[in-house]
């Protein structure tokens, strides 16, 4: 077994999340013998000594048979209506399906303004911590009754990860209807008409190439391609990911036998390095010349006024911008120590041609996140 299978399977804290297609069906709604199941498996992990939490998917599908609609909604009122009902129904049956092992469970709904604001960031750890303090499983879901298109996660996988990091997870399981990653979809030929390899481990960027991922079904938003993406900002965060199917659960938290895993970078990014990067909302953007991407890419060095060659969108001291080369592509995030206004006058100048009050960096080094 490799290390970082090794490493999951004795993980001390998981968060485990469970894909829709695993828990509902457009023509029963919720199916409460397979989220049993799944509880069966995370009820033996867990007493093996392992911290669990549950990201939980869902919510709409559940609602849909209630309702009496046919498919997935597409418009955002409907969508609020469905989870609505089948919030109540998902967290009930989680509730119900634990207490079978005497376990309590306390329902976290999130936003994505609940993980790009800050303080509601730290609000938000505060709450798993303590849940996992009191013995209490914690269930976390996207609030789908009050996310908007414009705000919302996109999916649970994405949540999956930020929840990882939010609670210093020692590894993330991700249980959907796919048994792993493959270098393209597994029910088609390749272009070369061969099929689809299998992928059992993930180490860096160089055994992704040439995969293609796909989008989500008729009940989730997901997919492979949102799986992709949510297992290496986990991992790319210092978490290490297992991608199996939820028919595997049982395998998959006992042991991480089955499935694609991914190694997570040796060095994990501090709470506010990992905020910045992948949760915080920006709120402009400021262009910089190639030396100031060389110092602040390659050396870590602060950003100074000089290197600043444009300056788009309003915010203000301590909100989140991006930062791009002169050809357009961003290569870091800050935190910036001034509004736009202020460093729309700082721009192109050295540090001797500024008036005292603004001779600061405009972003410091240690509020920097390169990419």
């Amino acid at each position: 077994m490799s290390e970082t299978r090794s490493g999951i399977a004795a993980a001390r804290s998981i968060v485990v999340k469970i894909g829709s297609s695993a828990l509902t069906d457009l023509t029963t709604g919720l199916d409460t013998d397979r989220l049993d199941r799944l509880v069966d498996a995370l009820e033996a992990r867990m007493k093996s000594g392992t911290d669990v939490i549950v990201v939980s998917s869902g919510a709409i599908g559940a609602g849909i048979a209630p309702l009496g609609l046919k498919k997935r909604p597409s418009d955002l009122a409907t969508k609020q209506a469905a989870a609505s009902v089948g919030q109540l129904k998902l967290a009930h049956a989680w509730g119900t399906s634990f207490a079978r092992y005497d376990r309590t469970v306390g329902q976290v709904l999130l936003t994505a303004d609940d993980i790009s604001n800050r303080a509601h960031h730290a609000n938000a750890q505060r709450t798993l911590d303590r849940l996992r303090a009191l013995h209490a499983v914690a269930v976390v879901n996207e609030n789908d009754t009050v996310a908007t298109n414009e705000i919302r996660f996109g999916d649970n996988d994405r949540l999956a990860a930020l929840v990882a990091h939010l609670a210093s997870a020692d590894a993330l399981i991700l249980l959907s209807d796919v048994d792993g990653l493959y270098s393209g979809d597994p029910r088609k030929p390749g272009p070369d008409g061969q099929p689809a390899r299998f992928i059992e481990e993930v180490d860096g960027p160089d055994d992704l190439d040439g995969v293609i991922a796909g989008s989500g079904g008729a009940l989730g938003t997901g997919g492979m391609a949102s799986k992709l993406s949510a297992a290496r900002l986990a991992a790319d965060s210092g978490v290490p990911v297992l991608l199996a199917a939820a028919s595997q659960a049982d395998e998959a938290l006992s042991g991480a036998s089955v499935g694609t895993v991914f190694a997570a970078r040796e060095d994990r990014l501090s709470a506010r390095r990992f905020w910045v990067r992948h949760a915080a909302e920006t709120h402009g953007r400021i262009g910089l010349d190639a030396g100031a991407v060389q110092a602040i890419v390659h050396r870590r060095r602060s950003l100074l006024a000089a290197g600043i060659t444009a300056v788009s969108g309003e915010f203000s001291d301590g909100d989140v911008v991006e930062l791009a080369g002169p050809d357009g592509v961003t290569c870091a995030r800050g935190v910036v120590s001034y509004d736009a206004h202020d460093v729309r006058e700082m721009v192109g100048k050295s540090t001797d041609e500024l008036p005292a009050d603004l001779r600061r960096p405009v972003i410091h080094a240690d509020d920097l996140v390169s990419f």
